[in-house]
């Protein structure tokens, strides 16, 4: 559906009004054709045509851009050009009304909303670099468009689990961040550990506390919407499975918080320490992510008053809060599948002597492995020579390169 913004801008666009420069094809536009003397009718004829070809260019152009129904998704701004998110306004975004509505009132987190995109967006494919699902990205996906996971984001697997988590997670991250830097006015360092600690250990509360609990807060009121608000078993059932894993990322970020102290007293003798809670670096969330996406939970297809385990022996286990959940199996990553989006794993390089995942006996999935033998030219043994330049050698190696078949 097209916003009130859009129809009128839509109307105004069929009705030739904001087509030319000069004016409508009524106004100037038609003065100009009378003033060169009054063209033939076949030339006014090739006049229409020409911008009517030029009015059809454009609004399929704005379609392409914002297509009808498209879903918004907030995710692509981790992708988007330093600035453009910015330029574009909260109302161009791909984003949902919710999040458009949050982005107007709080502009100023723009900022941090691409960040933690960004954030989520590298660690997925820095977690799976070397594995044979790689958390590709439509890089060069257009704003409104399919969303830059593909099949991932709605397939309800492991790695849907995984992508939602890391999201939320960076999202908190970059939100909490930018509050201990000073970059926003509503929140700023943890004032709840302000003037406590323990007089006889020696050690109290000072220094700035990342706020987490603020990009939590943020975080769920940006990507969580209600259940309620959607319809469809399979759809309520998918929603509550990405409403539980963003909040495992969430619960990932809070875990892994630390302390950080410094020392105080004559000559370095630490009398008193000064302690503060930060965040632990992304790259440390990412892999406690990648180890609850390796032992993540299969539940039920069918929703009740809560979700359950899929397995009928395990129902009585419970399911805890930092758990990533999935309901179907992943697809096969090791063949190409131009429906899914798929491209299979064949010419990716491996490891031939790796036997983990990055090796070729795995994510070439038996098929062998071809050899290409590599020559790197580079300068090498380099001196400086008075006065004044550098002299190098060049020096050449020989690489052997394993890709799969």
């Amino acid at each position: 559906m097209l916003s009130a913004g859009r129809k009128r801008a839509r109307d105004k666009l069929v009705l030739g009004t904001d087509l030319w420069p000069g004016g409508s094809l009524g106004g100037e536009g038609r003065r100009g054709v009378t003033g060169a003397g009054g063209l033939h009718a076949g030339a006014m004829d090739r006049v229409a045509l020409l911008g009517l070809s030029r009015l059809c260019a454009l609004w399929a152009a704005l379609l392409a851009l914002f297509p009808c129904g498209a879903q918004g998704n907030w995710m692509w701004l981790g992708i988007a050009s330093f600035g453009v998110p910015e330029k574009l306004g909260c109302a161009n975004l791909p984003l949902n009304s919710r999040q458009k509505e949050l982005c107007k009132r709080k502009p100023y987190l723009l900022p941090s909303i691409r960040e933690g995109a960004r954030l989520g967006i590298h660690e997925c494919r820095s977690q799976f670099k070397h594995e044979r699902w790689n958390c590709l990205v439509a890089a060069t996906a257009p704003p409104g468009t399919s969303p830059i996971f593909g099949y991932e984001l709605s397939s309800g697997t492991k790695e849907t689990a995984f992508i939602y988590a890391v999201m939320a997670a960076g999202l908190v991250h970059s939100v909490t961040r930018s509050c201990s830097a000073g970059n926003m006015t509503e929140c700023s360092c943890d004032t709840n550990l302000q003037n406590g600690g323990s007089a006889s250990e020696g050690w109290h509360w000072g220094g700035c506390s990342d706020d987490v609990q603020y990009g939590m807060w943020f975080s769920r009121k940006f990507l969580d919407v209600p259940i309620k608000n959607n319809t469809g078993k399979e759809s309520k059932i998918l929603l509550a499975m990405n409403l539980h894993n963003n909040e495992a990322g969430r619960q990932a970020v809070a875990k892994l918080m630390s302390v950080d102290c410094r020392c105080h007293g004559v000559s370095g003798s630490c009398a008193v320490k000064t302690c503060w809670k930060t965040m632990s670096p992304f790259e440390k969330i990412g892999r406690l992510l990648k180890e609850k996406y390796e032992n993540s939970v299969q539940i039920s297809e069918k929703i009740k008053k809560k979700m359950r385990r899929r397995e009928k022996d395990q129902r009585k286990i419970s399911i805890h809060q930092d758990d990533l959940l999935y309901i179907n199996k992943s697809p096969n990553y090791c063949v190409e599948d131009k429906k899914l989006g798929i491209p299979g794993t064949q010419g990716r390089e491996c490891n031939r002597t790796s036997e983990g995942a990055d090796g070729c006996n795995l994510l070439c999935c038996g098929r062998g492995y071809n050899t290409h033998v590599v020559r790197h030219v580079e300068r090498c043994e380099c001196k400086f020579i008075w006065c004044c330049y550098v002299r190098c050698r060049r020096c050449e190696s020989m690489t052997d390169v394993h890709t799969c078949k």
